[in-house]
Parts: C-alpha cells; structure tokens; sequence
C-alpha cells in the first residue's frame, strides 16, 4: 500500500472516530454515563494510535497507546498524561541522539 493512501485510511479512521467523542462531550451529563466505557477504552485508544501513526509511526503509536491503557487502568487519568508527556520527551531525546550519530559518522 502506498503512503499516500495508508494517510488517507487514517485520517478517515481518525475523522470517523471523533464522531462519538464529540456526542460524548456535548450529550447531557446524565446521558453520557452509559457511553464512557466506550469511550474510554475503544473510541480514544483508536483516536490516539491512528493520530501517533500520522505522527511518528507505527512503533512509537502502539507504545503509546499501550502506556496509554496501562497507565489509565492501574493508576488514573494523571499518570496516563504525565506518561503520555515521559514518552513525547524520551522519542525527542532519542532522536537528537541519533541526529547527533549520524552527523558524527559524517564528517
């Protein structure tokens, strides 16, 4: 499959995905509890590794969506965020190491 239609197909997972997030913010709070479980474990895990995919590719979106999941379950909203900025700041670290690499067995 070329690159240019693996984007199209994720960005329209993306766009389909919101859909039921967006109804989940604006829904009255007394109708929303039924879908939260939904939403919390389907809709955004999907919304998440289809826009990292975009973002940075296949390795680093499952590992997001996984500290996503792991973190949510075990310890909360917070920790799941905070992990989420960890990984952010650790893939900008690793590349600046291998740009550095790479520049050194250039010259």
């Amino acid at each position: 499959m070329s690159s240019a239609a693996n984007r199209s197909i994720l960005r329209w997972i993306h766009l389909v995905f919101v859909i039921p997030i967006v109804g989940y913010i604006y829904q009255p709070p007394a109708e929303v509890q039924q879908y939260a479980g939904g939403v919390r474990l389907i809709f955004f895990p999907v919304l998440m590794l289809s826009g990292y995919w975009m973002y940075a590719g296949v390795v680093f979106a499952v590992i997001g969506v996984a500290l996503w999941l792991g973190l949510f379950q075990l310890y909360g909203f917070g920790a799941a965020l905070i992990g989420q900025v960890v990984l952010f700041i650790a893939r900008k670290i690793w590349l600046m190491v291998r740009a550095r690499g790479v520049k050194q067995v250039a010259s």
